[in-house]
């Protein structure tokens, strides 16, 4: 079984789906969503580990004029959010599935599409085939967001269309720079394939300049401060299943993209830019935390998180510590893991305020509604890194990571820790429990819900079991992408 079934059998079950009836779409998308997870798993099971190289490679030249190849491989980088992937939208398929969507034929294609358009993007090994996965992810979304979508979807589609084109343009000029500059200066056929580009290391002057066109691209897709301006509005309107998908999964692939293209490819450049993407990441860190703790929509509570963790998450990546990168790694998919169901939580609890998503207007279900207090307060625990939970485990090797590259950072750093629990319990205690809300109509969890909420608890639980799941796998390939940058790093500070 080649990862061609795995990348593109969503989209395939989107396009059967759209020739069945509209009452059975739906829970056709969902079974199928499932099928596509059973395989992801027989990956994984398959998956040796100890081994730094690609594993279930598939290469074919695609275009051989431009030295592109339809290249796909499984390492410890990517096999955990390959499989993060599948079951966020798995979940969010689930969740759809059991409610009427106008369009439901559209509205599951472009979730096929989507679905099929990260898995690509997480599983290519070449350059070129990487930007257009990139790119094509995205554009489900904007017909999500625009048909779909609630409130001001279209300024909501405006700005996420004008913030992501201008990054895409942007990584498209660093790709084919890339390419052509590797094949000028060593005087080789142009070729795209990044284990090919990493024995064809550009001049310390081309990196610079192609590193930031990167890094434009992925901070924007994160987002983090200063490349925000489309969060708010962007959250806010996306129907639930799809800001779900978007924040858990989507917003990884860029800062995948960092440990799979930007550090091994332009090792020189990395390290000369340590110090600003450290930077860059701190007050994305403070700002989307003081923010998550002082809005009163709940839904922008996780989606403001959401920024912060990711901000720690750069933090991990760019602390160029084999420690800080594995940190990053988890802390992938354990943000995954949380800010789904958390988005899921909202809506439930949305659904029993008057579908009001003010935390003003909740309050008070907790006591009536047990079994949803009892999940939502599995997700806070490991939102805020309870010490025993994976997060925790996480975001400790992040900051040990950054502790050992930039200490003033990191200290700075354990502000956003505090923070997380600040807003995590603010949002708890406000809709669990309290004076009811005046619109509250306090019932427990049914099953449209839970479907999609306990199976994401219950990896949590699993994890925080046993995190070494996750480190075990990625710890081979982690210290082999980081390598270069790592004796760029040393050679460095030896010679201040």
């Amino acid at each position: 079984m080649t990862l061609s079934i795995l990348i593109w059998l969503p989209l395939a079950i989107s396009l059967l789906a759209s020739q069945l009836p509209r009452a059975v779409v739906g829970r056709f998308c969902a079974v199928g969503s499932l099928v596509t997870l059973g395989i992801a798993i027989s990956f994984l099971a398959r998956f040796k580990l100890g081994h730094a190289g690609l594993q279930f490679v598939t290469d074919t030249v695609w275009i051989g004029a431009l030295g592109i190849h339809y290249k796909l491989g499984l390492d410890g980088l990517n096999v955990a959010l390959v499989i993060l992937t599948c079951l966020v939208f798995s979940c969010s398929l689930i969740w759809a599935s059991l409610r009427e969507w106008e369009r439901p034929r559209s509205f599951y294609f472009h979730f096929g599409l989507a679905q099929s358009a990260v898995l690509g993007a997480f599983c290519a090994q070449d350059l070129a085939l990487f930007v257009a996965f990139f790119d094509l992810m995205l554009i489900p979304f904007y017909f999500l967001v625009g048909i779909w979508g609630s409130g001001e979807r279209v300024r909501a589609t405006t700005k996420l269309v004008v913030y992501t084109l201008i990054g895409s343009f942007f990584m498209l000029a660093a790709a084919i720079a890339t390419g052509v500059l590797a094949s000028d200066q060593h005087g080789t056929n142009l070729t795209f394939v990044l284990s090919s580009l990493q024995g064809l290391p550009l001049s310390h002057a081309s990196q610079e300049w192609i590193f930031l066109c990167f890094a434009a691209a992925f901070l924007v897709k994160m987002p983090l401060v200063p490349f925000h301006g489309w969060l708010a509005d962007g959250y806010k309107s996306m129907p639930i299943p799809a800001v779900a998908a978007f924040s858990a999964v989507l917003s990884k692939v860029a800062a995948y993209g960092f440990l799979r293209i930007v550090i091994p490819l332009f090792p020189y450049a990395a390290t000369h830019f340590q110090t600003l993407m450290l930077l860059i990441s701190l007050p994305s860190i403070l700002w989307a935390t003081s923010l998550a703790f002082t809005t009163p929509d709940a839904r922008l509570v996780v989606a403001y998180s959401s920024v912060a963790q990711l901000g720690f998450i750069t933090l991990g990546i760019f602390s160029l510590r084999p420690e800080g990168g594995q940190g990053a790694l988890l802390q992938m998919v354990n943000h995954g893991l949380v800010t789904a169901p958390a988005f899921f939580i909202v809506a439930a609890l949305a659904a029993r305020a008057g579908g009001s998503e003010k935390l003003r207007d909740m309050g008070g279900i907790g006591f009536r509604a047990p079994v949803l207090a009892a999940l939502f307060l599995i997700v806070a625990f490991a939102w805020l890194a309870m010490p025993g939970s994976s997060n925790f485990i996480g975001e400790f090797m992040i900051l040990l990571g950054v502790f050992k590259a930039k200490l003033a950072i990191a200290a700075v750093a354990f502000v956003g820790v505090v923070g997380a629990a600040v807003y995590a319990l603010r949002l708890f205690i406000g809709s669990m429990h309290n004076r009811v809300g005046p619109s509250v109509a306090s019932r427990e969890i049914g099953i449209a819900d839970a479907a999609a909420i306990v199976p994401l608890v219950g990896v949590i639980l699993v994890l925080a079991f046993y995190p070494q799941f996750g480190l075990r796998r990625s710890e081979p390939s982690l210290k082999a992408a980081i390598a270069s940058a790592q004796v760029q790093s040393t050679t460095r500070t030896a010679s201040r």
